[in-house]
């Protein structure tokens, strides 16, 4: 899939759905202190293992605040898949729902099994993101995936399980700190599956 960036171009957010930018101001063992903070939405992220192909699915998306920090990456991360909560619904019923809008597959809610939550950007934003693990198989395909049209778009990778740690320590990729983490936990609590 072709990520075509044009026109990128960086403005003042006002009133953001997503992020809320703020100044924070507080006192620190006595001492006035102030940070810049973005109050971001939790998240959940599910690493998923395909059986039949003995491999990780995941993702790639273009990242706009990752193109603007490094043009050199295109702005496309390899990550797992994941999305905010903003449902009113489980943990588990939300990635079961990003597993199958992002990843084509159908994933009951009642199969997922928690890894962990974590807290990502705690130097600016603080979100926490609750980690999943989800075996899928073939038959478990609905459709392609590729995300929720209009607000996503998504290409799905198989990164095969003989081929992650290369992959994690490929610089040249770039990837989240959580498929890091869920690799790694794979390969060493999972590696015998």
């Amino acid at each position: 899939m072709d990520f075509n960036v044009e026109d990128f171009k960086c403005s003042e957010l006002k009133n953001g759905n997503f992020v809320k930018p703020c100044f924070a101001t507080f006192k620190l063992n006595g001492e006035d202190r102030d940070w810049e903070i973005v109050k971001a939405s939790d998240s959940v992220a599910i690493l998923i293992y395909n059986q039949d192909s003995d491999s990780f699915v995941c993702v790639k998306q273009f990242r706009p605040a990752v193109y603007l920090q490094d043009k050199s990456t295109t702005g496309v991360t390899l990550e797992l898949c994941a999305g905010i909560l903003d449902k009113d619904l489980s943990l588990e019923e939300i990635a079961s729902e990003e597993i199958y809008e992002e990843c084509g597959f159908k994933v009951e809610a009642d199969k997922l099994s928690k890894i962990t939550s974590f807290y990502t950007s705690v130097g600016f934003a603080g979100s926490k993101q609750h980690l999943y693990f989800a075996e899928v198989n073939e038959s478990m395909r609905i459709n392609a995936g590729g995300g929720v049209a209009g607000e996503e778009t998504i290409e799905v990778v198989e990164i095969p399980l003989c081929k992650a740690k290369e992959v994690m320590y490929d610089e040249s990729i770039p990837k989240t700190p959580g498929l890091l983490y869920a690799f790694n936990w794979f390969l060493a609590k999972k590696g015998n599956l």
